[in-house]
């Protein structure tokens, strides 16, 4: 099998775990961490439940992936995310020696790695994971452009209702 294959078979579980999160009323990302071809871990966003602004499903599943390897190093590890990881998820991914990052939709309002910023590049850190951003791009937009959708269209009506009353 192809990396490209791989990479989109594992992105393919990152977005189930996107689905569960929409389900939830989150928004709908999802990680997995991979390692030695297997998922060690997994995470979707839990910042609405749980009212916790660290909750991001990258965080959720690099805490998962530390405590089943019994290391905060996740070496000869990749995680593959729905989304572009933000400046806080970038950092706990340069942190925890996250050998390789694959995204899927590019975050123009908060990407940090390679929209906004580029912190998994930067030279300047003593960790640099390889960076593959754009992996099914298209399906992991999708579902978050409707969710964003479904969510103004349902405030709309709440507004509506609200000055009703």
């Amino acid at each position: 099998m192809e990396q490209t294959e791989i990479d989109e078979m594992f992105m393919y579980e990152a977005l189930k775990l996107a689905c569960i999160a929409e389900k939830k009323g989150e928004v709908p990302i999802g990680a997995v961490i991979v390692k030695d071809g297997k998922i060690i871990s997994k995470g979707y966003n839990l910042k609405e439940t749980k009212q916790m602004a660290i909750n991001h499903a990258e965080i959720l599943a690099i805490k998962n992936a530390c405590k089943k390897l019994r290391s905060w190093r996740l070496e000869d590890c990749t995680l593959y995310v729905t989304l572009e990881p933000c400046p806080m998820c970038s950092g706990a991914i340069i942190n925890s020696r996250i050998t390789r990052i694959v995204f899927g939709a590019f975050d123009k309002k908060a990407g940090c790695c390679g929209t906004l910023y580029n912190l998994p590049l930067d030279e300047r850190f003593n960790h640099r994971p390889i960076v593959m951003g754009g992996i099914l791009e298209n399906d992991c937009g999708k579902i978050l452009s409707n969710f964003f959708k479904n969510a103004r269209e349902n405030k709309g009506r709440r507004n509506v209702n609200n000055r009703i009353r």
